[in-house]
């Protein structure tokens, strides 16, 4: 892509306090783009506008998209990136549990889809990214109702990809594998041998390393992007050939 890629654009990323979604917000700054973060937490992102945003909250979310809007004029891309993880099997999995995790990747993803889509179909259009996740499709272990939220996430891009193309919407997710970020090292630290497990996860990638939230920050650019311009309802798989690999070792 040519540098200056996203010159112009407002841009909305949602849970961009740390990991991938400080990465994207990071990126879309450089690359020209006009960012407001939502966050219950503020980010450190030079650039860019915090607004303090419950993703769970409907009323939260549209004031976060009036507020693009009212900065920059306009809102041509949202990043649905907030997200939680509760690290338990379906047995052990309270309500709390799955409220939480579905609250957030799941209604929070929800809630920024419909308000972009509200805006945008008035507007000439624009481009939705979901940051999804392997998991969703390729279940984790001991991750089950995380695994749920993804899968029902990448669903939900689909759906908004058929329902408002025609209103010049565009709605694609990304598919993180293991990125290495504040979220993975609670997985690794979790284990009863956490420098073996990240061993073991890094010797199980082809490429030979973890994926960096600069990685995703990349590929969120291009979708975002005027060079995607008839992508739109697909899912990008990022990570490091992990999932295309046969289960039986080489």
């Amino acid at each position: 892509m040519p540098v200056g890629a996203l010159d112009g654009k407002s841009i909305v990323v949602t849970g961009a306090s740390s990991g991938i979604g400080e990465a994207i917000a990071r990126r879309m700054v450089a690359e020209g783009a006009r960012v407001v973060v939502g966050s219950r937490s503020e980010p450190s992102v030079d650039g860019a506008v915090w607004v303090p945003t419950d993703v769970t909250d409907p009323v939260a979310v549209d004031a976060l998209v009036a507020a693009a809007v009212d900065a920059h004029g306009g809102l041509d891309v949202m990043v649905a990136n907030a997200g939680v993880q509760v690290e338990k099997t379906v047995a052990d999995t309270t309500d709390a549990d799955f409220d939480l995790v579905m609250d957030v990747n799941v209604r929070g993803v929800f809630h920024c889809c419909r308000a972009a889509v509200r805006h945008m179909r008035d507007h000439g259009g624009g481009s939705i990214v979901n940051i999804g996740s392997v998991a969703g499709d390729t279940a984790d272990h001991g991750m089950a109702v995380y695994n749920a939220s993804k899968g029902a996430v990448h669903s939900l891009t689909r759906s908004v990809a058929v329902d408002h193309g025609r209103d010049g919407v565009r709605c694609n997710a990304v598919r993180p594998g293991w990125i290495a970020t504040e979220m993975a090292e609670v997985v690794f630290d979790g284990a009863d041998d956490p420098a073996a497990m990240r061993a073991d996860a890094v010797g199980a990638h082809p490429v030979g390393r973890l994926g960096s939230p600069g990685d995703v920050a990349a590929l969120a650019v291009w979708l975002a992007s005027d060079e995607s311009t008839f992508v739109s309802g697909s899912l990008f798989t990022i990570d490091g050939g992990l999932t295309a690999q046969s289960p039986i070792g080489g």
